[in-house]
């Protein structure tokens, strides 16, 4: 059974009515970020150009493990150096010139204008966890992911103009593998209109998605080529490896023209040095070397740098997230993504195995991290649990509430005539109250943030509506909002071409995802 089962049909219109904003103002604001303040910045400009060379190093004299037989002749071609036993080196003035070819602002394309999104700049779009092999919720637990469950947190995405592009959730496991990536990508480009993900799973799924993708916004192949209407993760295999799937997805997302975030994981203290210095040189030869192939394959190709910098307990080997150290450096990648003037990726992550107030402070501590840091694509932003393994119903709900908070908290305020309230101030005068004025009456409704899911009442009001803490909250908001879903517009045509599609591929077998 899913989630949605358990609250009834009856409440569909209903709860969507309740979580709506104040006015429709709102949505463009919180569908369309801009990052108002100035980044932290966690090492001088010398500190951040030691980084920058010791990485320059690294790639010149250690290179990388290039698994890809055709990745490395593209590498060979363009003037790098086959060391032997798959090794790559790089001229690191080679490098420099590659990487200044990357476009230092992209915009994603979503069904409709209203969910295009900017990545780059002070442009920060936001988007759902991913990758999960498990999904859990209150009333049914942690259980191994599937299509349904994909599908409500599809229907959740939908719903919540913070959220603007669509993580790959939870692994459909009862779904065959070789037919997987059809059945989610259905899922997701019917259950919502946002911006999709695509697994780099081997060449044949990859062509797959891009075309279910294509064929959803109506494009001729020549234009989906030149417009970027998805996004995929590349992720080196620390320390300073790329592996075949990672090479391979990075090539045809080059030629596709789609956005690639090359992401290494570097761990300090396990694939990567203790130090936080260290790791970040690490982290940044092998983003470097991975944007380097997309740009060897398509000049110009979109792409971000991915930080995904952290440590691991020391006592078990286990990774930490929302530590004080991966905020750290998330502030340190967002100078080196600057240096080179390449959009930054962060996350909001937290190592914590229930929706509970560890979960709540890892995840603020990181997302903080990541936007002060100046992210420009925040990944993970609605659901990640216990490290990555789960995606949990109760968790999305209180991270949109974070979310939300930040987009208001990057709205502009107004100081004006109106705004300073003093014809109100002399009206009131002195003991008085502001509940009555006219200023008061003509702003009330959107003054201040409405919260989604905190409870501001009093403690005896709160009893009396059954003492329901923020998880239990969370749990009842993503099932009423599951049932409120109505699927966004496609055309009729763009539908039965798509089903015909995934008809077709489903006959032949789906993808051999080792291609």
């Amino acid at each position: 059974m899913t989630v949605a089962a358990e609250t009834g049909k009856r409440r569909r219109g209903r709860a969507a009515k309740r979580h709506r904003k104040p006015e429709a103002a709102f949505d463009a604001a919180w569908r369309c970020w801009r990052n108002p303040y100035p980044p932290i910045e966690q090492f001088n400009a010398a500190e951040i150009e030691a980084i920058h060379t010791a990485s320059m190093q690294v790639l010149a004299d250690v290179g990388v493990r290039v698994l890809s037989e055709e990745a490395r002749r593209i590498y060979v071609a363009a003037g790098m150096t086959d060391a032997g036993e798959q090794v790559v080196r790089f001229d690191p003035d080679l490098v420099e010139a590659l990487v200044s070819n990357t476009p230092s602002e992209t915009t994603l394309y979503g069904r409709g204008d209203s969910r295009n999104v900017t990545i780059g700049g002070k442009m920060v779009g936001v988007c759902t966890t991913g990758g999960t092999p498990n999904f859990s919720d209150a009333r049914n637990g942690r259980r191994p992911g599937s299509l349904a469950a994909l599908d409500d947190l599809c229907r959740v995405a939908q719903a919540f103009d913070v959220i603007h592009m669509i993580g790959p959730f939870v692994e459909a496991q009862d779904i065959p593998p070789n037919l997987r990536h059809l059945a989610m990508t259905r899922s997701v480009l019917t259950l919502t209109d946002k911006v999709p993900f695509v697994f780099f799973r081997g060449t044949q799924a990859v062509a797959d998605a891009y075309e279910m993708i294509r064929i959803a916004h109506d494009l001729t192949q020549e234009a989906f080529v030149e417009t970027p209407v998805s996004y995929s993760v590349a992720n080196s295999n620390s320390p300073l490896q790329l592996d075949h799937l990672m090479c391979r997805g990075i090539i045809d997302a080059a030629r596709a023209g789609q956005l690639m975030v090359l992401t290494p994981f570097t761990l300090a203290g396990a694939m990567a040095p203790v130090t936080l210095a260290g790791a970040l040189t690490l982290q940044n030869a092998e983003a470097l070397a991975g944007i380097c192939l997309s740009q060897i394959v398509r000049p110009g190709a979109p792409v971000c740098y991915g930080s995904f910098t952290t440590n691991v307990d020391m006592k078990t080997g286990a990774p930490a997230f929302g530590t004080p150290e991966y905020t750290k450096a998330a502030f340190a990648s967002g100078q080196l993504a600057r240096r080179y003037k390449i959009p930054l990726r962060s996350s909001a992550v937290t190592t914590s195995n229930a929706p509970d107030a560890q979960a709540a402070y890892e995840n603020q501590m990181s997302l903080w991290g990541a936007l002060m840091g100046g992210t420009n694509l925040l990944l993970h932003g609605a659901g990640w649990l216990e490290g990555g393994l789960t995606a949990s119903a109760e968790k999305f709900i209180i991270d949109v509430e974070q979310l939300q908070m930040f987009a208001e908290l990057f709205k502009p305020v107004e100081v004006s005539e109106q705004t300073l309230g003093l014809e109100a101030i002399g009206d009131v005068g002195h003991g008085g109250h502001y509940f009555g004025t006219q200023h008061t009456l003509d702003r009330f409704e959107a003054a201040f943030y409405s919260p989604l899911l905190s409870d501001w009442s009093n403690y005896e009001n709160w009893v009396e509506r059954g003492a329901l803490t923020a998880t239990d909250r969370a749990h009842r908001i993503f099932c009423e909002t599951v049932n409120a879903h109505e699927p966004p517009a496609m055309d009729a045509s763009r539908l039965e071409e798509l089903d015909d599609f995934i008809a077709r591929r489903t006959a032949e077998g789906g993808a051999n995802l080792d291609r």
